[in-house]
């Protein structure tokens, strides 16, 4: 590899989003919609080399022509004509969840006076040792025998939350 070829590579490790879309603009002499960083590099680097060293020999793009008739698969989205119009629907929806908490169906875990206390997390609350609660906190007098804040007792409130989804 050629100093001049050395630098250039390396000079795109330092290009900017734009810059690469210029140069691939410069060694294609076409535009693209990409707008990855990493996988622009590396197609101009791949153009930079074989523009330098030679492209493909005959036999192997006679190959690749061959497996591409081949292939049953598409590799790209249909062109949309400029009669047709895409419609694309969107809908919110509503979630009314605690951030505090982990999905319905996730697991609490918390050691608690030698024993291993398991609570699962329900739609519409808790259920611990075969009953459902309404939160943590009655889940936490339930354990204890005194009040204790639920988001506390099992450490939800800094993000230890000692989740594992089963």
């Amino acid at each position: 590899m050629s100093v001049n070829m050395a630098k250039e590579l390396a000079a795109l490790g330092r290009m900017t989003v734009k810059q690469l879309r210029e140069k691939h603009v410069e060694v294609f002499g076409e535009a693209t919609r990409s707008g990855n960083k990493d996988y622009l590099r590396k197609r101009i680097a791949w153009r930079i080399q074989a523009n330098a060293h030679g492209d493909l020999s005959e036999r192997a793009r006679r190959r690749a022509e061959e497996l591409a008739n081949d292939a049953d698969l598409r590799t790209t989205a249909p062109k949309v004509k400029a009669d047709q119009v895409a419609i694309t629907t969107t809908a919110s929806v509503a979630f009314n969840h605690d951030s505090r908490l982990p999905m319905p169906g996730a697991i609490l875990r918390r050691p608690y006076k030698g024993r291993e206390i398991v609570v699962r997390v329900l739609p519409r609350g808790f259920e611990y040792e075969g009953e459902v609660y309404r939160t943590l906190s009655a889940v936490a007098r339930a354990i204890t025998g005194t009040h204790w804040n639920g988001y506390h007792f099992f450490n939800l409130k800094s993000g230890k939350n000692g989740v594992a989804n089963e």
